[in-house]
């Protein structure tokens, strides 16, 4: 991919993070990256907050008719994003976990491999909630299961570059969970897809008073739901998968 089609952008699932996110959005534009808001049906204050930061050069607003979920409001932003004539997507949370310093690496890995998901993978401090840190291990053993492979090191981290044509050849082929399940369900997709992915370390914080939107029953019960359609697809696709490696 030439240089000049190489046109990344940030896309920001919103729902109710006005405080961290004038912040977010002002790294992401001093890293030179045009930003994407989706407001996710946020309340007044943070949709205000939403539409001021609007007014600054290369901040769009996608504003959803009511709060469909984080995967709903990425997947929309990503079709915003090629919509607008952008090559890849900087998927990140509007509640300032991600460590934005890293930015830069991000940036020159997605450029150097255009065709590759590039993929953070979290290093925690001593923040993160004991009980969320240990459920991930046992996601990410179905997702290793589900993929008959070790490549996903990691899909629950919502820090990602997305090439935009290949991740949206995804989601027109198949119905991607819609809120929290969203993450780890389309790395699974597109690995069975051979999606190339790269991996880079990057720190996550949790804030004392950080809002967190996930749900502790409704959205394990939909993870759970996903990773038993996963595991039905992997059956079906298992023949074809093992036979590649074989030949490869």
């Amino acid at each position: 991919m030439a240089e000049a089609s190489f046109a990344p952008c940030a896309v920001i699932p919103v729902y109710d993070h006005e405080q961290p996110l004038p912040h977010v959005v002002g790294a992401l534009r001093n890293a030179g990256l045009p930003c994407v808001l989706v407001d996710d049906g946020s309340h007044a204050s943070c949709a205000a907050v939403m539409d001021e930061l609007a007014r600054q050069p290369q901040v769009e607003l996608l504003r959803l008719p009511s709060n469909q979920g984080k995967g709903a409001a990425v997947a929309a932003g990503l079709r915003e994003a090629a919509r607008l004539g952008h090559s890849h997507a900087l998927q990140v949370d509007a509640d300032g976990q991600h460590d934005l310093s890293t930015l830069e690496a991000f940036i020159d890995t997605a450029r150097q491999y255009p065709q590759a998901v590039i993929c953070g993978y979290p290093e925690y401090d001593a923040s993160v909630p004991k009980g969320r840190l240990y459920a991930r291990y046992l996601t990410h053993v179905w997702v290793w299961i589900n993929c008959l492979s070790l490549q996903i090191r990691d899909s629950m981290c919502g820090f990602r570059i997305y090439p935009l044509a290949q991740t949206l050849a995804v989601l027109d082929s198949c119905r991607i969970g819609q809120r929290m399940d969203f993450d780890t369900e389309i790395l699974v997709r597109m690995a069975w897809r051979e999606q190339p992915m790269h991996w880079l370390p990057t720190r996550v914080h949790y804030p004392e008073d950080g809002l967190s939107h996930f749900r502790l029953w409704h959205d394990n019960v939909l993870i759970s739901g996903m990773h038993a359609r996963l595991f039905f697809g992997m059956l079906v696709r298992a023949p074809r998968i093992i036979w590649r490696r074989l030949v490869a």
